[in-house]
């Protein structure tokens, strides 16, 4: 199958005249106006489409309290929604999209065009195509990246799953054009197995940092070995996750069934290399290690180095102790990363166009840990001291923790889990994620 990589399209330019007749007589509708969906409203509203929304419907007095003053027209439920809308995007959690499709769906506009925004596409398609009308189009969506982002220059996935014609696809693309997004045309299969590899293992390492630096009763930021360039990272983009709902990495990781042995495999990477750390087995780690540094990083082109140094990350730090120097880390977060990939056969960088902004920094933050002389051989040495012992044995017991509850698909521990870690950092999610801001826009502009 190929590669994201190769699948940009040309089209030829667009006709002004039938878009702003698009415009002006055509709805579009959102059914959830939760954070992304609140996201798409005002950026279509922006460009001057006619946009209709709804969400629960205990909500609706409060929504149309909060949009009194906007041009978004709020609806009782998506049964309103759906028989107004031309286009309408669901905009609900993965795990209820059958749920609410089978609700809504019949109600849809005849001849309208339906699509979505969960992060996986497997059971989103299945719902459509159990629950709509035989003559609704299906053209599905998912911006990569979060609601907090620009959509300028970000990865945006458009999937033609089901149309009547070209004039649908068209009419699609122009209500997305205003998002100035980098397009990406794939198939739902395509899109489930490159976010799998682009975001699962990413996910799973950071939620295992928060879940560690919990179990350890730890807050990383005030303590000094927690404190430097790539510690910095971690910190930022982890409590940036634990920041958001639960249900937007729950659903990429248990309805996705391409996540499931990127997850199981991370769990089995952290655990292995723990075990050699932990045996001094350090002639075996290291060969371990640079065979995956030679399978992932062998062929790297210096047109695509990504390389995010320390010292490019030291200045986005949540704490107020003064650094105290450059330690020395094992980073099994890290090496495990790469240990999965290799295990795997997957190239990070086959999909890069469907990257999101989190895998672009941890990819860089990896290849600058494997790829500079000296500082793989540096956390190979750093595991034969005791400092981090501790904590990587907790981060080991969180990867699998995760990794167990992906297994069951147990979203109620999933979610449980997760609030329970976000819950602990939450003194500290506000200003995390200002600074996080600052670091991504500042990372980003160097890895796009």
């Amino acid at each position: 199958m190929a590669s994201s990589k190769n699948r940009s399209v040309v089209f030829p330019p667009f006709d002004e005249d039938q878009v702003s007749s698009w415009k002006a007589t055509r709805w579009i509708g959102i059914i959830g106006l939760g954070d992304m969906g609140k996201l798409y409203a005002t950026k279509f509203l922006s460009a001057g489409w006619k946009v209709c929304a709804c969400d629960q419907e205990s909500k609706y007095d409060g929504l149309v309290e909060e949009y009194k003053d906007s041009e978004l027209k709020i609806l009782h439920n998506g049964h309103y929604v759906s028989r107004m809308s031309d286009y309408i995007i669901y905009s609900v959690e993965a795990e209820n999209i059958h749920k609410i499709v089978s609700l809504y769906g019949p109600s849809t506009k005849m001849g309208a065009i339906v699509g979505g925004q969960t992060s996986c596409k497997a059971p989103e398609i299945s719902a459509f195509e159990k629950y709509l009308p035989e003559d609704v189009d299906i053209i599905t969506c998912h911006s990569l990246h979060g609601p907090k982002v620009a959509t300028v220059g970000q990865p945006l996935v458009l999937i033609n799953h089901r149309s009547r014609g070209e004039d649908s696809f068209t009419f699609v693309r122009s209500v997305f054009r205003e998002f100035e997004s980098k397009n990406v045309y794939l198939s739902a299969e395509e899109h489930d197995r490159i976010t799998a590899d682009t975001q699962a293992v990413t996910h799973a390492a950071f939620l295992s940092m928060g879940v560690a630096w919990q179990g350890n009763n730890q807050y990383p930021w005030t303590i000094p070995k927690w404190i430097g360039g790539i510690e910095n990272a971690k910190v930022n983009i982890s409590l940036r996750i634990f920041s958001n709902k639960w249900h937007v990495y729950a659903g990429l990781a248990i309805t996705n069934p391409h996540a499931h042995p990127q997850i199981l495999q991370y769990a089995q990477s952290v655990t292995a290399l723990f075990k050699l750390m932990i045996e001094g087995k350090s002639d075996e780690l290291r060969a371990r290690l640079f065979s995956a540094r030679e399978a992932v990083f062998g062929q790297l082109q210096k047109s695509h180095s990504l390389l995010l140094p320390d010292e490019l990350l030291e200045r986005y730090s949540l704490s107020k102790i003064p650094p105290q120097g450059k330690r020395a880390n094992s980073h099994l977060s890290l090496l495990a990363i790469v240990d999965s990939w290799y295990q795997l056969g997957v190239n990070p960088y086959d999909h890069m166009i469907c990257s999101t902004p989190l895998f672009r920094i941890w990819l860089g933050v990896t290849e600058y840990l494997f790829c500079t002389e000296g500082l793989l051989e540096e956390c190979i040495s750093a595991t034969a001291e005791n400092s981090f012992r501790g904590d990587d044995l907790e981060f080991c017991i969180a990867a699998r923790t995760w990794s167990d509850i992906v297994a069951h698909g147990d979203f109620a521990l999933y979610r449980a889990t997760f609030e329970r870690t976000q819950a602990y950092f939450a003194p500290m999610l506000q200003e995390a994620n200002k600074i996080g801001n600052e670091m991504i826009k500042t990372i980003l502009k160097k890895t796009n």
